[in-house]
């Protein structure tokens, strides 16, 4: 199993501390897992480690690691609308699901310390994970991140660093530093093991329901979980457990809308836009790294991208927390997305959307 680098095509070994190639092409893995099959689940361990058999695990380091991720429940929102609720996690989101997975390698090659940018949610998990593995860990967040999320990092003992600016020079900070000191950068981004876990949630949502819905809206800023709810359904069509892509809803923000304006203008790069503040902090990504590599997979399987309206979002979170679901505004967003959808489309029933995030994360 190798890294190989998606622009020049050179490959090194999983074990090596580069985040990307030398070229500045990020890694992708050279992964090929077996055909998906339900015989293949470990069902006594409840947890995505489960599907270990799909996932490039190396020995048995993941039970060191792992803090009960997964098996989150879909559950019937209305007659329309199924919601995965991720924020059932050990850290209240999603981001979990690739932490576990990111983790559980670094302590496989003897990693002991780490860095890694954030908006939040990706940093208190990989914070949380590394305080089970016995890894230090420093987290860098931007300006505006919620208190509580930043709180829960320290409360994990990992050194946090509230950048001024955007998101995307919080990211740059961060990169210097591991360019700088050469420390290892655990980032769900860059590092191509964590698709391999955050693509368990269509592992999940298969065993569950024993099929994938017609409509799955995703929340699309950096892609964590759009890249790997495309590699889970890669999978499962080359198994032959589903015969077609459904319908993929990518949800951006109004007010950071890269991938949208490039779909707008049939362009293979993200547009180049200024992002505004927004209450969907957790998708607002102006200059995402895998941005090529995502608009080549919303080309091939014809991906819908749409904007949540920015003054929607509190409305969303509202009608979301009146049925006792009580999410973060970066996931009302993509309820927001939906309703709007909906009304461009019309009726649209059968759908998925995932729960990424816990409401008092963002009560700020």
């Amino acid at each position: 199993m190798r890294y190989i680098c998606s622009k020049c095509k050179k490959t090194e070994d999983v074990t090596t501390y580069k985040s990307k190639c030398d070229c500045g092409g990020l890694w992708k893995l050279q992964f090929t897992p077996p055909k998906f099959d339900k015989d293949l689940i470990d069902t006594d361990t409840w947890g995505l480690f489960r599907y270990r058999a799909f996932m490039p695990i190396v020995g048995e380091v993941w039970k060191e690691i792992s803090l009960g991720e997964g098996m989150t429940p879909v559950i019937q929102f209305d007659e329309d609308v199924m919601l995965k609720m991720d924020y059932f996690m050990p850290t209240l989101s999603f981001k979990d699901r690739g932490a576990a997975m990111l983790i559980a390698h670094c302590k496989s090659i003897g990693v002991d310390s780490v860095v890694q940018d954030s908006s939040g949610n990706a940093g208190n998990s990989v914070a949380a994970y590394c305080a089970k593995a016995g890894i230090e860990c420093e987290i860098f967040v931007p300006e505006g991140t919620s208190p509580k999320k930043i709180n829960m990092i320290e409360a994990h003992n990992a050194k946090v660093n509230v950048v001024p600016g955007s998101r995307d020079h919080c990211a740059d900070v961060c990169r210097d530093k591991v360019d700088s000191e050469k420390k290892y950068y655990a980032n769900h981004v860059y590092n191509p093991f964590f698709y391999e876990g955050t693509k368990t949630y269509i592992y999940e949502v298969y065993e569950q329901l024993n099929r994938i819905p017609e409509n799955i809206f995703v929340p699309l800023g950096n892609g964590t979980l759009f890249i790997g709810v495309i590699k889970g359904l890669e999978e499962l069509l080359v198994s032959g457990l589903i015969r077609k892509m459904p319908n993929i809803i990518a949800v951006q923000s109004e007010y950071c809308d890269p991938f949208a304006k490039a779909v707008l203008n049939d362009e293979t790069s993200p547009a180049k836009v200024t992002p505004k503040a927004t209450m969907a902090e957790g998708i607002a990504i102006g200059i995402p790294m895998r941005g090529e590599e995502i608009l080549e997979y919303i080309y091939k399987y014809n991906v819908e991208v749409i904007t949540a309206p920015e003054k929607r979002i509190l409305e969303a979170r509202g009608m979301l927390a009146a049925k006792g679901v009580y999410c973060e505004h970066t996931t009302a967003a993509s309820y927001a997305a939906y309703l709007k959808y909906c009304e461009l489309k019309g009726k649209t029933s059968d759908c998925l959307i995932s729960m990424c995030g816990a409401g008092l994360k963002s009560d700020h």
